[in-house]
Order: C-alpha cells, then sequence, then structure tokens
C-alpha cells in the first residue's frame, strides 16, 4: 500500500460516478434549467441571471436589502452588489437609505423594473410547467417535499453556513 493512500478506505472501493454522485446532479439540473430559463430574460430585457434573480425576488417582496437579496435568493454579496449596481443604472431598481441602519440602502423596482417583472414571470410559470410536463401533481408534490426535506437537512448539516456567502466556498 502506497505511504499516502488513506488507512480507512475499503479495499476495492466504487470510484465516484459523478451522474449517479447527487450533489452533482442538482447542479447539473439547476444551471440546466437556470440557463434554459435565462434565455427569456436575457433575449428580451439584457438581464443577467443574478439580475433577474434580483428582479425575481423585488417582485415578490416589494422592497429587500442586499443582504436580504443575497440570503434568499443563495448568491453572493459581492455578486449582487454588482448586479444592483447595473440594475440601478439601467433603471430598473431604486435605491433608498434605510433609516432604521444607515448601513444599509432599501432596493425596490422601479416603474420599468416593475415592467420588467410582469412581463417575465407569466412566462417563468409557463417554463415550469412545461419543465413539469409528464409529471403528475402528486409527483409535483413529492418532488418539492423531497426538496424541502433536503434543504433542511442540509441546513442541518451546515447550520453556520451563511447562504450569502455560500457561492465564495466554491471559488
Amino acid at each position: 500500500m502506497p505511504a499516502n493512500a488513506p488507512t480507512d478506505a475499503p479495499p476495492h472501493a466504487a470510484p465516484l460516478a459523478l451522474e449517479r454522485f447527487l450533489p452533482y446532479r442538482l447542479n447539473v439540473i439547476a444551471t440546466t434549467v437556470s440557463n434554459a430559463l435565462a434565455r427569456i430574460y436575457a433575449e428580451r430585457f439584457g438581464i443577467t441571471i443574478p439580475q433577474w434573480r434580483i428582479v425575481a425576488t423585488l417582485g415578490q417582496f416589494e422592497t429587500r436589502t442586499a443582504r436580504d437579496i443575497a440570503a434568499h435568493a443563495v448568491m453572493h454579496k459581492s455578486t449582487v452588489s454588482r448586479a444592483v449596481a447595473a440594475l440601478a443604472e439601467r433603471g430598473i431598481v431604486e435605491r433608498r437609505p434605510n433609516v432604521e441602519d444607515m448601513r444599509e440602502e432599501l432596493l425596490a423596482l422601479t416603474r420599468e423594473g416593475r415592467g420588467i417583472y410582469e412581463a417575465v414571470a407569466p412566462e417563468a410559470l409557463a417554463f415550469e410547467r412545461a419543465v413539469f410536463t409528464g409529471l403528475t401533481d402528486a409527483e409535483r408534490e413529492t418532488l418539492f417535499g423531497l426538496i424541502d426535506r433536503l434543504d433542511a437537512r442540509m441546513r442541518s448539516l451546515a447550520p453556520d453556513l451563511d447562504p450569502a456567502d455560500a457561492s465564495e466556498v466554491a471559488r
């Protein structure tokens, strides 16, 4: 046995098969779905995936801070900051001082931003329906239930992991 071989590895351990490795499969499907959906808003409105996540979050919640958005969309704070700056420059997002915490800004969609959200949201929902074609209502509910359970389990395995810093680990 080589000197650097792990001593606790079982003899003839099966190799890691990525196509059967859950973290890999989840990442591949998430990336594929996200990139396919991005075609809808990128071509029509020239916005990126992080920018769409900000628009969608603000469309859902009206007003949020960059920190809130980073946690909700599981994006690194610097990614959110760059995307917010670009959206503000284009007049899609407005920034207001947060009187409760002057270190933060409150973010909201402008009229143009609300228009983008209202134009894309129905198409995003139609895209989701197309993704689910072939699954029964019960299968969709089971899938979301399993995703919720996996999410809760991951949060219990890494309770100190700040979602807004999660993408930093991969860098």
